[in-house]
């Protein structure tokens, strides 16, 4: 068994990044993989508190969960293995590896990112997000030259050539995206579209903005999970919507349908 390793990143905070990570793992686990989830941010601990919600709901309300085997990446931690040698064993022993990266650039989460398989970047539809990828010319709206994010990435990859790894799959998520199209997001696709080609990432689905993420991450829920005696997961339109769109999301991730129905598998 070699797992696949799977690592969110985005050197800009706010972009979505633990909660994707997070459904992503659920995602994984309902299709019956085995999973191990890293968080790398020992001071914000996003997607180390969104599973320990999930374990305080599944002590209250009784109800069976899957969880992942999850580690936070702490002082403590880092003094017993480094994250190689800790991906490595772990490897032979899971289908799936998430890691979810601070926003910001630390040596941490370049060495993620180069041990990754999928680079997941997640980024709200804004110019001011696009500036995580590209410096674009205020005037004419023109690309002038790769961010240092993007420099990063292209960096990983080299370092993946050196070590005779496979190419890395680079995927950017348009995330939080409102209902109404804008001049905004139609400028945005322009750029993304160009921008793709020029540094080579592949723009996979959209998810669109639902408060329901938010009140979910205090239950430690996700939209896949199953609706339970003791759960209450909306069945509105808006919801199955945004079930499907996280089930095509992961789908691409992962490489290979998941989920035969994305809609109607996950009740």
């Amino acid at each position: 068994m070699t797992a696949k390793i799977i690592v969110f990143a985005n050197e800009k905070g706010g972009t979505g990044k633990s909660t994707l990570a997070m459904h992503t793992i659920v995602a994984l686990l309902r299709a019956g993989k085995k999973v191990a989830s890293f968080d790398l941010d020992p001071n914000q601990q996003s997607l180390t508190r969104y599973i320990e919600n999930r374990r305080t709901f599944v002590m209250e309300k009784g109800v069976s969960l899957p969880l992942p085997e999850h580690t936070c990446w702490t002082p403590d931690v880092a003094k017993i293995y480094t994250l190689r040698s800790r991906l490595d064993k772990l490897s032979n022993e899971v289908d799936a590896i998430v890691i979810d990266t601070p926003g910001s650039h630390t040596e941490l989460g370049v060495e993620a990112m180069t041990l990754a398989d999928v680079l997941v970047t997640p980024m709200n539809d804004s110019l001011v997000d696009l500036d995580i990828l590209a410096l674009v010319d205020g005037e004419t709206l023109k690309i002038t030259g790769p961010s240092h994010f993007a420099q990063t990435v292209w960096s990983t990859r080299q370092q993946r050539m050196l070590e005779r790894k496979p190419s890395l799959n680079w995927f950017v998520v348009r995330n939080r995206m409102l209902f109404n199209k804008s001049r905004n997001s139609q400028t945005m696709s322009i750029l993304l579209n160009a921008l793709s080609r020029r540094i080579h990432f592949e723009l996979v689905g959209v998810v669109s903005e639902r408060v329901v993420f938010r009140e979910l991450f205090l239950k430690g829920l996700t939209m896949l999970d199953f609706k339970e005696d003791n759960i209450r997961i909306p069945t509105t339109v808006s919801s199955r919507t945004a079930r499907q769109e996280l089930c095509i999301l992961v789908d691409k991730i992962w490489g290979t349908p998941l989920y035969s129905e994305p809609v109607s598998a996950i009740k």
